[in-house]
């Protein structure tokens, strides 16, 4: 089978790309979280660009999605299981790159200056 056919990398792509990143770990604290809240805890992502990442992550199992029934309409937005185990390795790797920023500017530093 050809990478550029394989079903996980666009799997791969969904929670990798910039805004499934934000996402899934604004979402990790386990909190059902609001469309409205989400958009203003990521600030400057689009109304667009977040619909399009939260229904992409939600028809790969990540994201559920619970409207409820009042005037005006009400949905919330929480992780699957599959989608903790997902965020849990993006948070991890987070915490990594944070713990070793030091250690990359320096390198970016020695790199830009040769």
């Amino acid at each position: 089978m050809q990478v550029t056919t394989c079903p996980e990398r666009a799997v791969m792509e969904h929670v990798t790309s910039k805004w499934g990143v934000l996402v899934l770990q604004a979402l990790f604290d386990g909190a059902s979280w609001r469309f409205s809240d989400l958009r203003r805890e990521l600030e400057v992502v689009s109304e667009k660009m977040l619909t399009q990442t939260l229904r992409t992550l939600e028809r790969d199992g990540f994201v559920h999605r619970e409207v409820h029934p009042v005037i005006p309409p009400h949905v919330e937005y929480t992780l699957t299981p599959l989608g903790k185990g997902a965020a849990s390795h993006l948070v991890a790797l987070a915490s990594w790159i944070a713990a070793n920023q030091p250690e990359v500017t320096q390198a970016q530093e020695h790199y830009d200056g040769s």
